[in-house]
Protein backbone atom coordinates (compact mmCIF):
# COMPACT_ATOMS: atom_id res chain seq x y z
CA UNK A 1 0.00 0.00 0.00
CA UNK A 2 1.39 2.98 -0.97
CA UNK A 3 2.31 5.85 1.74
CA UNK A 4 0.93 9.32 2.01
CA UNK A 5 4.24 11.00 1.61
CA UNK A 6 4.85 8.89 -1.17
CA UNK A 7 1.48 9.75 -2.63
CA UNK A 8 2.65 13.22 -2.47
CA UNK A 9 5.77 13.28 -3.94
CA UNK A 10 4.57 13.67 -7.41
CA UNK A 11 2.84 16.60 -7.01
CA UNK A 12 5.54 18.07 -5.19
CA UNK A 13 7.88 17.48 -8.15
CA UNK A 14 5.19 19.20 -9.92
CA UNK A 15 5.35 22.22 -7.76
CA UNK A 16 9.00 22.41 -7.84
CA UNK A 17 8.79 22.46 -11.67
CA UNK A 18 6.30 25.36 -11.74
CA UNK A 19 7.95 27.32 -9.28
CA UNK A 20 11.51 26.56 -11.80
CA UNK A 21 9.41 27.82 -14.82
CA UNK A 22 8.56 30.64 -12.92
CA UNK A 23 11.73 31.59 -11.83
CA UNK A 24 13.40 31.12 -15.49
CA UNK A 25 10.67 33.24 -16.66
CA UNK A 26 11.41 36.10 -14.15
CA UNK A 27 15.00 35.94 -14.92
CA UNK A 28 14.20 36.35 -19.09
CA UNK A 29 11.95 39.05 -17.70
CA UNK A 30 14.85 41.01 -16.00
CA UNK A 31 17.22 40.28 -18.82
CA UNK A 32 14.80 41.73 -21.34
CA UNK A 33 14.27 44.65 -19.40
CA UNK A 34 17.69 45.31 -18.36
CA UNK A 35 18.45 45.07 -22.61
CA UNK A 36 16.18 47.46 -23.13
CA UNK A 37 17.54 49.85 -20.98
CA UNK A 38 21.13 49.28 -22.20
CA UNK A 39 19.58 50.21 -25.91
CA UNK A 40 17.17 53.31 -24.72
CA UNK A 41 20.67 54.55 -23.06
CA UNK A 42 22.22 53.88 -26.01
CA UNK A 43 20.20 55.56 -28.48
CA UNK A 44 19.13 58.51 -26.30
CA UNK A 45 23.33 58.80 -26.15
CA UNK A 46 23.63 59.20 -29.85
CA UNK A 47 20.75 61.51 -30.25
CA UNK A 48 22.18 64.07 -27.54
CA UNK A 49 25.80 63.49 -29.34
CA UNK A 50 24.56 64.50 -32.86
CA UNK A 51 22.14 67.32 -31.79
CA UNK A 52 25.02 69.10 -30.49
CA UNK A 53 27.25 68.82 -33.30
CA UNK A 54 27.31 72.17 -36.08
CA UNK A 55 24.72 71.76 -39.24
CA UNK A 56 26.20 70.26 -42.46
CA UNK A 57 24.97 70.50 -45.43
CA UNK A 58 22.48 68.09 -46.91
CA UNK A 59 24.30 67.45 -49.65
CA UNK A 60 26.91 65.98 -47.91
CA UNK A 61 24.98 63.29 -46.47
CA UNK A 62 26.13 60.14 -48.00
CA UNK A 63 25.59 56.30 -47.67
CA UNK A 64 24.06 54.53 -44.71
CA UNK A 65 21.21 57.52 -43.61
CA UNK A 66 21.21 55.93 -40.35
CA UNK A 67 24.71 57.22 -39.49
CA UNK A 68 23.16 60.83 -39.86
CA UNK A 69 19.78 61.13 -37.69
CA UNK A 70 19.04 63.52 -35.83
CA UNK A 71 22.55 65.51 -37.13
CA UNK A 72 21.48 69.07 -37.99
CA UNK A 73 21.67 69.93 -41.97
CA UNK A 74 21.35 72.78 -44.27
CA UNK A 75 19.99 72.61 -47.48
CA UNK A 76 18.10 75.39 -50.09
CA UNK A 77 15.65 75.03 -52.77
CA UNK A 78 11.61 75.70 -52.68
CA UNK A 79 8.28 74.17 -50.85
CA UNK A 80 5.57 73.53 -53.07
CA UNK A 81 2.35 74.52 -51.64
CA UNK A 82 0.34 72.64 -53.33
CA UNK A 83 1.87 69.36 -51.56
CA UNK A 84 1.30 69.68 -47.55
CA UNK A 85 -0.57 67.30 -45.36
CA UNK A 86 -1.46 68.01 -42.19
CA UNK A 87 -0.73 65.19 -39.34
CA UNK A 88 -3.74 64.42 -36.87
CA UNK A 89 -3.32 63.43 -33.44
CA UNK A 90 -0.81 65.43 -31.97
CA UNK A 91 -0.06 67.72 -28.91
CA UNK A 92 1.13 70.39 -27.47
CA UNK A 93 0.88 71.16 -23.82
CA UNK A 94 -2.27 69.29 -23.80
CA UNK A 95 -3.94 71.47 -26.48
CA UNK A 96 -4.90 69.06 -29.98
CA UNK A 97 -3.67 69.97 -33.41
CA UNK A 98 -1.32 69.05 -35.88
CA UNK A 99 2.08 68.08 -37.58
CA UNK A 100 2.80 69.94 -40.78
CA UNK A 101 4.21 68.61 -43.18
CA UNK A 102 5.15 70.12 -47.01
CA UNK A 103 7.26 69.08 -49.86
CA UNK A 104 10.43 70.52 -50.15
CA UNK A 105 12.57 70.41 -53.28
CA UNK A 106 16.43 70.94 -52.92
CA UNK A 107 18.98 72.41 -55.35
CA UNK A 108 20.47 69.36 -55.68
CA UNK A 109 16.71 67.88 -56.84
CA UNK A 110 16.07 65.76 -54.04
CA UNK A 111 12.29 65.81 -52.86
CA UNK A 112 11.38 65.58 -48.85
CA UNK A 113 8.90 66.34 -46.54
CA UNK A 114 9.66 68.85 -44.57
CA UNK A 115 7.74 68.90 -40.99
CA UNK A 116 7.30 72.44 -40.11
CA UNK A 117 6.26 72.24 -36.42
CA UNK A 118 3.13 72.33 -34.34
CA UNK A 119 -0.30 74.31 -35.13
CA UNK A 120 -3.33 74.23 -33.04
CA UNK A 121 -6.17 72.98 -34.22
CA UNK A 122 -9.99 75.22 -35.23
CA UNK A 123 -12.29 76.12 -32.76
CA UNK A 124 -14.48 73.59 -34.31
CA UNK A 125 -13.55 69.83 -36.56
CA UNK A 126 -14.69 71.52 -39.40
CA UNK A 127 -12.81 74.47 -39.08
CA UNK A 128 -9.21 74.23 -40.49
CA UNK A 129 -5.96 75.15 -38.50
CA UNK A 130 -3.86 78.05 -39.34
CA UNK A 131 -0.83 77.51 -40.92
CA UNK A 132 1.93 80.25 -41.62
CA UNK A 133 2.10 80.93 -45.38
CA UNK A 134 5.18 79.98 -47.25
CA UNK A 135 7.31 82.76 -48.46
CA UNK A 136 7.49 82.04 -52.39
CA UNK A 137 11.15 81.47 -54.32
CA UNK A 138 14.05 79.82 -53.04
CA UNK A 139 15.02 79.42 -49.51
CA UNK A 140 17.34 78.23 -47.38
CA UNK A 141 16.36 75.97 -44.13
CA UNK A 142 18.33 74.29 -41.50
CA UNK A 143 16.46 71.31 -39.57
CA UNK A 144 17.42 67.61 -38.14
CA UNK A 145 17.59 64.67 -40.53
CA UNK A 146 15.22 61.88 -39.70
CA UNK A 147 14.47 58.81 -41.27
CA UNK A 148 11.26 57.98 -43.31
CA UNK A 149 10.43 54.96 -40.25
CA UNK A 150 10.26 57.37 -37.64
CA UNK A 151 7.85 59.57 -39.06
CA UNK A 152 5.35 60.02 -36.27
CA UNK A 153 2.22 58.00 -36.97
CA UNK A 154 -1.28 59.32 -37.19
CA UNK A 155 -3.76 60.16 -39.81
CA UNK A 156 -2.97 61.95 -42.43
CA UNK A 157 -5.37 64.20 -44.56
CA UNK A 158 -4.34 66.43 -47.39
CA UNK A 159 -4.59 70.33 -47.61
CA UNK A 160 -5.48 71.31 -50.00
CA UNK A 161 -7.22 67.82 -50.85
CA UNK A 162 -10.35 65.82 -50.01
CA UNK A 163 -9.30 64.67 -46.50
CA UNK A 164 -7.88 61.42 -47.62
CA UNK A 165 -4.58 58.93 -47.86
CA UNK A 166 -1.42 58.11 -45.63
CA UNK A 167 2.05 59.92 -46.91
CA UNK A 168 2.32 57.06 -49.66
CA UNK A 169 -0.79 57.52 -50.83
CA UNK A 170 -0.20 61.02 -51.31
CA UNK A 171 3.26 60.19 -52.86
CA UNK A 172 1.53 57.33 -55.62
CA UNK A 173 -1.43 59.75 -56.71
CA UNK A 174 0.88 62.72 -56.99
CA UNK A 175 3.50 60.29 -58.70
CA UNK A 176 6.10 61.35 -56.19
CA UNK A 177 9.42 59.84 -55.47
CA UNK A 178 10.65 61.35 -52.20
CA UNK A 179 13.76 60.41 -50.03
CA UNK A 180 13.81 57.99 -47.25
CA UNK A 181 14.34 60.78 -45.15
CA UNK A 182 12.28 63.95 -43.71
CA UNK A 183 13.53 66.83 -42.02
CA UNK A 184 12.24 68.66 -38.42
CA UNK A 185 12.74 72.31 -39.83
CA UNK A 186 14.59 74.52 -36.93
CA UNK A 187 14.99 78.09 -38.91
CA UNK A 188 14.97 79.50 -42.44
CA UNK A 189 16.45 82.29 -44.66
CA UNK A 190 13.27 83.91 -43.76
CA UNK A 191 11.98 84.56 -40.43
CA UNK A 192 8.66 83.18 -41.25
CA UNK A 193 9.93 79.44 -41.97
CA UNK A 194 10.96 79.49 -37.85
CA UNK A 195 8.35 76.94 -36.47
CA UNK A 196 6.56 78.65 -33.22
CA UNK A 197 6.21 75.27 -31.92
CA UNK A 198 8.79 72.36 -33.93
CA UNK A 199 8.67 69.09 -33.69
CA UNK A 200 9.43 67.34 -30.53
CA UNK A 201 12.54 65.49 -29.53
CA UNK A 202 11.92 62.04 -28.09
CA UNK A 203 12.23 61.80 -24.22
CA UNK A 204 15.92 61.66 -23.53
CA UNK A 205 15.18 59.34 -20.11
CA UNK A 206 16.81 55.93 -19.72
CA UNK A 207 13.34 55.22 -18.33
CA UNK A 208 12.69 52.48 -15.58
CA UNK A 209 14.02 49.73 -17.13
CA UNK A 210 16.38 48.98 -14.70
CA UNK A 211 13.93 49.49 -12.32
CA UNK A 212 11.76 47.07 -13.38
CA UNK A 213 14.72 44.41 -14.08
CA UNK A 214 15.58 44.37 -10.41
CA UNK A 215 11.93 43.82 -9.84
CA UNK A 216 11.80 41.13 -11.91
CA UNK A 217 14.76 39.66 -10.14
CA UNK A 218 13.00 40.12 -6.63
CA UNK A 219 9.77 38.50 -8.36
CA UNK A 220 12.58 35.43 -8.86
CA UNK A 221 12.99 35.62 -5.46
CA UNK A 222 9.69 35.64 -4.20
CA UNK A 223 8.71 32.16 -6.26
CA UNK A 224 12.12 30.91 -4.47
CA UNK A 225 11.06 31.70 -1.13
CA UNK A 226 7.52 30.53 -1.21
CA UNK A 227 8.40 27.48 -2.55
CA UNK A 228 10.84 27.08 0.73
CA UNK A 229 8.24 28.34 2.74
CA UNK A 230 5.61 25.27 1.28
CA UNK A 231 8.11 22.58 1.76
CA UNK A 232 8.68 23.76 5.49
CA UNK A 233 5.46 23.63 6.01
CA UNK A 234 4.56 20.46 5.15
Amino acid sequence: MTSNNEAKEPFALFKSLIAFLLIVFCLWGSQWQYHRGVDRHARNAVIQERIAKSPIELITVTGNLLDYEWQTVSTSGTFNNDKQILLRNRYNDGKYGYEVLTLFRSNENKSFWVDRGWVQAGATATTPPVVTTLPQGEVSITGRLRLDSSLPRGSFFALPGKGEGLVSELNAQSQLNTEKFYIDLLSGSDTSLTPEVTAQLPELSDGPHMAYALQWIFFGGLVVYGRILIRRTR
